[in-house]
């Protein structure tokens, strides 16, 4: 899922790198409504979580591969704001550690990855548990959809 160094020409990275700083800026100020003392913790964790995980690569056609999201994890465990922030975070170390995405490519795997995949995740999410009977089952079948929808979300 990450668009690498050099597949985007230069005035659509700095427009995604705007949008994106945008994101992570409104993110910022909303995590502070999200986050407290059990929540803070819960991030670091769902972030190192998302980190692991999408380290994890699986072939999808010649040449290319597909990793875990974990978009609508984030949202689902820690809000939206928070949620886009730790996702970010995992991509920026990723660009910074492996060169994974690179960091010119930034902001376009920020929004693509963080912000459409927790937004729609959790705007499923929340959009189901409304209609849904209150119920655990109703709560998995939620975040399965929520999921399952951000991913191609994020795709297109």
């Amino acid at each position: 899922m990450h668009v690498p160094d050099g597949f985007i020409n230069t005035p659509v990275s700095v427009a995604a790198g705007v949008a994106a700083a945008t994101a992570v800026a409104v993110s910022l100020r909303g995590a502070r409504r999200e986050l407290d003392e059990r929540t803070a913790p819960l991030a670091g964790l769902v972030a190192a979580f998302i980190f692991a995980v999408q380290m994890l690569n699986f072939p999808v056609a010649a040449g290319t591969s597909g990793h875990l999201l974990g978009g609508a994890l984030a949202a689902i465990l820690v809000g939206p704001y928070t949620g886009v922030l730790c996702v970010s975070v995992v991509l920026l170390m990723q660009g910074i550690l492996f060169a994974d995405g690179g960091l010119t490519a930034l902001g376009v795997n920020v929004l693509n990855m963080a912000v459409v995949t927790v937004v729609v995740a959790y705007a499923v999410f929340r959009g189901l548990l409304k209609l849904l009977p209150a119920g655990r089952r109703s709560v998995t079948v939620a975040a399965f959809a929520g999921a399952l929808l951000s991913v191609p979300a994020a795709a297109a």
